[in-house]
């Protein structure tokens, strides 16, 4: 929860907005400053509420009510919800290209308006603070890119250590992991780090969180990488607010060219706000029904959310595991492509045992060999340097071998007789 309930002020009339409106108005995160049917009679109420975010309903709308916008536009800045009934195809497009937050289509599970909300507030609040400050380092160039699993125990805090380790190390990056799964993060012990501050401490501290602080509360590893750890006790996660997160993660685009980072298997608050500022999100699974499953219904909840899935990247981690199910089965029961495949190696539970990265402990091994692949993918500068250094790129005979450790393996069956995969079933 946020030390502050976010203030909203609700305008128009739909129907199905009596219902959202009593969900977000219960909702603790939430306070429902104001109300008015009519944009027009919004006026002086909305002035006087210091809202943050507006919904504003209209029951058909095949275009932005223009007019209605406007009049709500003279009296606040705040980003504005539009909620509709019924609407054109285009109506998103439309509304984001005149200045609107986003456009809901109403009716909505009340889970699903309290993010969008939470959403339109962090963006509205980054928008303030950038104008604000005037001037601020371009954040350009820096990659937020996030791993998530719906599922545990399918190595995602594993992968997320090595990727750190392998920018910090092998790509010469200016790195920061930071470990969001706060109640039970395992970072710091998969790289053998002690640390005397973790992000509990960070966002406790006094003062503006700026990039400079930040640098005073990381922890160092010998690989070049900077760890922000899970606070060390559970019941100390709440204490991590979305507001302090967004501005630790703020911080950490000014300071780092690249930002991983390792979350929790579900959709906390803090996990949503790490979202919203994420470059990369790559949604981890292993060749396991209920793994594949969980990361369906992620992918459907985040496309339920609006959530950019252009920036989703599934990977398979152990790809090359014989189980019987082929990649273009995968792929259909997903609905989405699979890119990026990690090998099982016998030296990663051994690396895992020491608290040292494998792609530090065997930099020659095909599973090092397809984290710097994934690595190199993702970051344009990354891939530039790569580019620029031939003789540190795989020869053909290498990426053959290596393909074939990855997804492209699962194109021949495993033997005996074939799976058949059916997720909605599962």
């Amino acid at each position: 929860m946020s030390d502050q309930p976010i203030r909203i002020f609700i305008s128009g009339a739909c129907a199905g907005l009596a219902e959202a409106r009593d969900a977000l108005a219960s909702h603790a995160d939430i306070e429902l400053v104001g109300t008015s049917s009519e944009a027009a009679k919004a006026g002086g109420k909305l002035a006087s509420t210091g809202a943050q975010v507006v919904l504003h309903a209209v029951q058909h709308a095949e275009t932005v009510p223009v007019d209605e916008i406007a009049r709500i536009r003279e009296h606040t800045a705040a980003p504005i919800i539009l909620l509709v009934t019924q609407g054109s195809p285009n109506l998103f497009d439309e509304a984001v290209a005149l200045g609107l937050n986003d456009v809901l289509l109403l009716p909505q599970f009340s889970d699903n308006l309290v993010f969008t909300v939470k959403k339109a507030h962090s963006m509205g609040s980054m928008s303030a603070g950038g104008a604000a400050n005037g001037t601020r380092r371009s954040t350009d160039t820096s990659r937020v890119i996030t791993l998530f699993s719906p599922k545990g125990g399918v190595g995602k805090t594993v992968l997320a250590t090595n990727m750190a380790a392998m920018y910090a190390k092998r790509l010469k990056k200016r790195t920061l992991l930071i470990d969001l799964d706060l109640q039970f993060g395992d970072a710091a012990i998969m790289l053998s780090a002690d640390p005397r501050t973790t992000i509990l401490d960070l966002v406790m501290s006094h003062g503006e969180l700026d990039s400079d602080k930040l640098s005073g509360f990381v922890t160092h590893h010998e690989s070049g990488l900077h760890v922000l750890p899970a606070p060390l006790r559970p019941e100390d996660a709440d204490l991590v607010t979305e507001d302090r997160l967004a501005s630790v993660l703020m911080a950490a685009k000014q300071a780092y060219d690249i930002v991983i980072i390792d979350t929790a298997p579900n959709f906390t608050s803090t996990v949503l706000t790490a979202l919203d500022k994420t470059d990369e999100l790559l949604l981890i699974a292993s060749l396991e029904a209920t793994s594949l499953k969980s990361v369906k219904v992620c992918i459907q909840t985040l496309e339920m959310l609006h959530y950019p899935l252009e920036r989703c990247h599934v990977v398979l981690n152990r790809a090359d595991t014989r189980v019987g199910l082929r990649k273009d089965q995968v792929e259909a029961a997903l609905g989405k492509s699979i890119r990026f495949g990690i090998p099982s190696n016998k030296a990663v539970p051994t690396a895992i045992n020491r608290g040292v990265p494998v792609v530090m402990t065997e930099p020659k091994s095909d599973v090092t060999r397809a984290i710097r692949e994934l690595c190199v993918a993702l970051s344009p500068e990354a891939a530039a340097l790569e580019a620029a250094a031939p003789a540190a790129r795989l020869s053909r005979r290498e990426r053959k071998q290596l393909a074939n450790a990855t997804p492209h393996q699962l194109a021949a069956s495993a033997p005996g007789e074939e799976l058949l995969l059916d997720l909605d079933a599962a």
